[in-house]
């Protein structure tokens, strides 16, 4: 049964934890280089795929016994806060220009830039986390899914914008405390439990 509340924390932790990630970036310089809808074409296909195979995975965490679970998991969240709050800032990768302007060519060229960059990215293990917590695969998708779609929409149409308003500082501040809480929570099932 799909759970809306879930789906809602679910795009909540993703959509912070990626705000700041180089996909927002990336989605900037891909979509002032090509057509944004081909862009966002092959972008949002590559973060169906991880979202699919993070969701397997934490399928498969949720086999264990809850307690282990959840000790697991609150720990994963803790390393996610660090990873936001100690990571260095990344530098423009060089995307390299299809000379075939086509849908094909440029929503390609976005699918294998992500699906390349993404994997085993934060947020992929975070949504593995999130569903093996949940138990509840098709919320935590759809959250996920809706999460990384908006922060690739927001870059491809308006990170330029975003960032003159808001600081990259303050959004990873925030995604890293989320993580934080997320993990206090299951630390807590962890022992209670």
């Amino acid at each position: 049964m799909f759970s809306f509340t879930v789906a809602a924390v679910v795009f909540g932790v993703v959509f912070l934890a990626e705000l700041p990630d180089k996909t927002a970036l990336a989605g900037l310089v891909l979509g002032t280089r090509y057509r944004a809808s081909y862009v966002f074409a092959g972008v949002a296909a590559a973060f169906a795929v991880h979202v699919a195979l993070a969701i397997a995975a934490g399928s498969v965490l949720s086999l264990l016994p809850h307690r282990l679970v959840q000790a697991v998991v609150g720990v994963l969240f803790l390393a996610g806060a660090v990873v936001l709050i100690f990571k260095k800032d990344e530098e423009e990768e060089e995307v390299k220009k299809p000379a075939d302007q086509s849908f094909w060519k440029v929503s390609g060229a976005g699918f294998m830039m992500i699906l390349v960059a993404e994997f085993g990215d934060l947020t992929q293990i975070m949504t593995a986390n999130l569903a093996a917590r949940y138990d509840d695969p098709v919320s935590v998708g759809v959250g996920a899914v809706l999460a990384l779609w908006a922060v690739a929409g927001l870059g491809i149409v308006g990170g330029r914008t975003l960032m003159k308003y808001v600081p990259l500082d303050l959004i990873t501040k925030v995604a890293a405390g989320v993580m934080v809480l997320m993990a206090g929570f299951s630390l807590y099932e962890a022992i209670t439990g």
